[in-house]
């Protein structure tokens, strides 16, 4: 086999590989809240117990919400729905209206909404009125988000960010470096192909839009779901993206074509910003603590990117090729420059955007938004090296006479800054780490609960928060017809052999006939075992345990 077959399929092989990697990363497992917005609390609050049926259901998110039709139920204990007409949405608050002379027992409140970032945001919680039962099941729940249209978002997202970057590296060097001598024919079709691929991700992330909100497949949409997107800022954002796309195609031509006016490039530049807009404006930057400053940056880290990204594409494809030694010598130097100052710009905008999407260490170490991030930015220390190895080569000038170690650069950049784009696609659809490490009240994050059972009845065992210190128990009898069983006498030990900590008396009061409550402190970790001892009558008595993990 001679050197150039070799090389053929060397270049090959590490193309399969990178977007081999390139497609994991878009299709790895999102974490279990996907949404970018939390229920902070709800009255009545989650795992409560209220004396009467309240009359609405109130929900507060962390942040604005929108409607998903058909996804708000309130499930009373018997399985029938027991909200009463459309929820009320003001704000980050959700009303729901209940019937309050529904029958006693634990109801359940399932939830699927819109955060103000576009991303849905589903769960549940219970709430009992008297005393606990047997929570409902929601039969008509489709709370978790389609896998399948999960990942077709992310390869859209990614799509979009390749077309950007073919669109723009193409439009800038025909502007600005390319020699006369050379066609414009190849740099000409990868810009179309750039403006096609960014049309097309486009009106596919509104397509898909759809059942991602609403939970359903591929080819799940309806009428009423287009207009509750078209009517979001969502929406409006791709809608204007498409408008922005067909204005500059009209000057894109010319430019392509051969040297164009500076009127026609200044107006091709002024649409091309209002467009990179549209991205930050449809996503996380739109609902941050600052989204003036977090869109701004947002559009300058892309925008960055693309010229960056697009001109080493230009320089591996065309330019490093083509060129002579007198071009190269010329073009070169004003190349490294502009990287120069993209990445600068790439560094500050990031570096912006991570301090307010991520906030404090911890959440850059223990949430996957921040964990990608910390990968991003290795990658990108990477680039970086290369880039500067690069820039030597052209300061020295000797990269116009021996083009190929500047080729062999570039394509490392090329397929390092590839990943770096599929680690974006990625970021967008990952719940920010300001976001995921809010500890949201009213929610049963750190409530154990478990029903025990003995020959003579059951008990429900519920401890909040489950955690090292101060804990509160409720504890619920029930006969084995799942009725309260009125109770004589209750009590509980709490013990963690593991750590030679022998059982701790709970002192428990007694609320109702079937209820009772108290505080215990657990001063360690591990699997302490809880035993409960429930009296009857003066001769029915029974003893259960549990094995409770306490963090």
């Amino acid at each position: 086999m001679t050197v150039a077959p070799r090389r053929w399929l060397a270049r090959l092989a590490a193309t399969a590989g990178l977007m081999v990697t390139v497609v994991l990363l878009l299709i790895a497992p999102a974490t279990p809240a996907s949404a970018h917005a939390v229920l902070q609390s709800s009255s009545p609050a989650a795992s409560s117990v209220v004396p009467s049926g309240p009359a609405e259901v109130v929900l507060t998110f962390s942040e604005s919400v929108r409607k998903v039709p058909g996804k708000i139920r309130v499930i009373a204990p018997d399985g029938s729905r027991a909200d009463r007409g459309e929820p009320r949405f003001d704000g980050n608050a959700v009303t729901i209206p209940v019937d309050p002379a529904g029958e006693r027992g634990t109801y359940l409140v399932s939830f699927r909404v819109i955060s103000a970032d576009s991303h849905p945001v589903s769960g549940a919680f219970t709430y009992s009125v008297g005393a606990p039962s047997t929570p409902p099941a929601d039969t008509g729940d489709e709370s978790r988000a389609n896998p399948v249209v999960g990942n077709a978002v992310k390869v859209a997202r990614f799509l979009g960010y390749a077309g950007l970057v073919l669109l723009v590296g193409p439009a800038l060097v025909l502007a600005a470096l390319w020699p006369r001598r050379l066609s414009r024919r190849g740099p000409a079709r990868l810009a179309w192909t750039g403006l096609g691929l960014v049309a097309v991700a486009t009106l596919a992330d509104l397509w898909l839009q759809v059942p991602y909100t609403a939970g359903g497949g591929l080819f799940e949409v309806t009428g009423e779901g287009f207009g509750s997107v078209f009517g979001s800022a969502f929406g409006a954002a791709h809608l204007v993206r498409l408008g922005l796309l067909a204005a500059a195609a009209f000057l894109l031509r010319p430019l392509l074509t051969g040297p164009s006016g500076r009127t026609d490039a200044i107006i091709l530049a002024v649409l091309g910003g209002a467009a990179l807009l549209t991205w930050p404006l449809a996503g996380h930057p739109a609902a941050s603590p600052a989204p003036a400053v977090s869109v701004v940056v947002d559009a300058v880290h892309l925008g960055s990117m693309a010229v960056w990204l697009g001109g080493l594409l230009m320089l591996a494809g065309f330019l490093l090729r083509q060129a002579d030694e007198r071009e190269l010598g010329a073009i070169l130097p004003i190349w490294s420059r502009w990287a120069a100052l993209a990445v600068s710009a790439l560094l500050l905008a990031g570096t912006v955007q991570a301090l307010i999407e991520v906030a404090t260490l911890d959440a850059l170490i223990n949430t996957t938004y921040g964990r990608l991030l910390l990968a991003k930015i290795g990658l990108f220390a990477l680039v970086i090296a290369v880039a500067a190895y690069s820039r030597q080569l052209v300061r020295r000038r000797t990269a116009a006479q021996r083009p190929a170690p500047v080729r062999r650069a570039v394509l490392v950049e090329l397929a390092v800054t590839v990943v770096v784009l599929g680690l974006s696609a990625t970021l967008v659809q990952t719940t920010p780490a300001r976001t995921a490490v809010a500890e949201p009240s009213g929610t049963q994050a750190g409530l154990f609960s478990t029903t025990l059972s003995s020959p003579l009845l059951t008990v429900q065992v519920e401890l909040d928060p489950a955690e090292r210190g101060n804990n509160s128990m409720h504890l619920y009898a029930y006969t084995k017809d799942n009725q309260p069983q009125p109770v004589v006498e209750w009590q509980a030990t709490a013990a963690l052999p593991s750590a030679g900590i022998e059982p701790i008396e709970v002192p428990l009061l007694p609320l109702t006939d079937s209820h009772a409550y108290g505080d215990v402190s657990l001063p360690a970790a591990g699997d302490w075992q809880l035993k409960i001892t429930v009296r009857t009558s003066d001769i029915d008595q029974a003893t259960v345990t549990a094995t409770v993990p306490i963090r």
